[in-house]
């Protein structure tokens, strides 16, 4: 019985952890790629260079809310002085928040929550 008390508490518990940090971690890279998909098919720039796809975008993709969308014509954000420069790629993020039970002062050195960034070029 104190063996496996030891193997539960020493073993079985931090790998639930990280197993349980690491299926968040790919849920949200998930939803990074589906959003990059989606927007695939949306006119990301609107007449005045301004990001804009107008009513009924969605930014919430399994749970994750997506922010910061930027879209980058060049080597600079897009905008009314460059637009005629193609838009090359756009850029967005999410954010991750962990709950581990025995590796928090592992996984959580100062904070539990991770934003993860993702960029796709335009096809």
């Amino acid at each position: 019985m104190f063996v496996y008390a030891l193997i539960v508490a020493f073993l079985l518990m931090p790998l639930a952890d990280l197993a349980a940090a690491g299926l968040r971690f790919v849920a949200a890279w998930s939803a990074l790629r589906s959003f990059g998909q989606y927007i695939q098919y949306k006119t990301p720039l609107g007449a005045d260079g301004s990001v804009s796809w107008g009513t009924g975008f969605q930014t919430t993709v399994n749970g994750y809310t997506i922010s910061n969308i930027r879209v980058w014509c060049g080597s600079s954000l897009c905008s009314s002085g460059n637009l005629t420069q193609i838009p090359k790629y756009f850029t967005f993020s999410t954010t991750v928040t962990l709950a581990p039970i025995v590796w928090r002062p592992v996984l959580c050195p100062t904070s539990c929550t991770y934003t993860l960034s993702h960029s796709e070029r335009f096809q």
